[in-house]
């Protein structure tokens, strides 16, 4: 396993328990999570929920992880498709001093 891999796979943990935290508000902290699954499609988050994502991002994992240039740099149908497993990449390449 590359430190790459032991990375995305701690950020993905972290992310997860964010998201739940998110989305017990809605009862549905219940939801699968995975690297495929769509923050809009298959979580139902709004554009104030990833706002709040963000600052709970930018808590975790300091100002190396802008979450608003990430989305900024997308079109719309771009960040409505946008999976938990290209934030996680993004989180690992932005600690990595990659992004």
């Amino acid at each position: 396993m590359t430190t790459e891999t032991a990375a995305a796979g701690t950020v993905l943990a972290d992310l997860t328990v964010m998201l739940r935290e998110l989305l017990e508000e809605y009862g549905l902290d219940d939801a699968e999570i995975g690297r495929d699954t769509k923050f809009h499609d298959d979580l139902e988050l709004e554009s104030i929920d990833l706002v709040t994502l963000s600052g709970r991002l930018r808590d975790h994992y300091g100002d190396r992880v802008n979450f608003a240039e990430f989305i900024a740099e997308r079109e719309l149908d771009e960040i409505i498709a946008l999976t938990v497993g290209e934030l996680v990449d993004h989180v690992v390449a932005s600690l990595a001093g990659k992004a």
